[in-house]
């Protein structure tokens, strides 16, 4: 994320355009902390043959949260803590809820990506849609299919 835009952000921190960044920022960061946990739970349970697929998830995981971190402070607020736990969507005992879980986590995260890339301009967007893409590409492998437009379904 660009310093100049967080330089800006600070000039003006009442800006509704800068509040939005802002707020899509800390909702990515939850999603990340969120992600990062749900993997630490994926990896305990997932398949011999997927767990390389699920450290290297945790890894990307960790490494967005560490930029948000950033990002968040570049823009003049204070990143949010993980939580201690996370309540899970639904119980994983075995390599299958596992493997959804996965999928679940990185649709959760191509949810909150999408709400970033409309609130970013110049490289915050296109660091946000490529972390969209990533995360949509890690849902289809774990899930076996993708969907049409990732980020984008129809919220409650």
């Amino acid at each position: 994320m660009s310093r100049a835009r967080g330089a800006a952000a600070q000039k003006n921190p009442q800006g509704s355009e800068d509040k939005a960044l802002l707020d899509a920022t800390q909702a990515a960061l939850d999603a990340e902390h969120a992600a990062v946990y749900g993997y630490g739970v994926v990896g305990g349970r997932v398949a011999a043959d997927r767990k390389a697929e699920a450290n290297a998830a945790y890894t990307a995981h960790r490494a967005r949260r560490d930029a948000l971190v950033r990002a968040v402070r570049d823009l003049g607020g204070t990143p949010r803590a993980a939580a201690a736990a996370y309540a899970l969507p639904f119980p994983v005992t075995g390599a299958d809820s596992a493997v959804r879980l996965a999928a679940q986590l990185e649709d959760r995260v191509a949810d909150v990506y999408a709400d970033l890339v409309r609130a970013g301009q110049g490289d915050v967007r296109a660091d946000a849609a490529g972390a969209l893409s990533g995360a949509a590409v890690r849902a289809a492998r774990w899930r076996g299919s993708g969907v049409a437009f990732p980020g984008l379904a129809e919220r409650a």
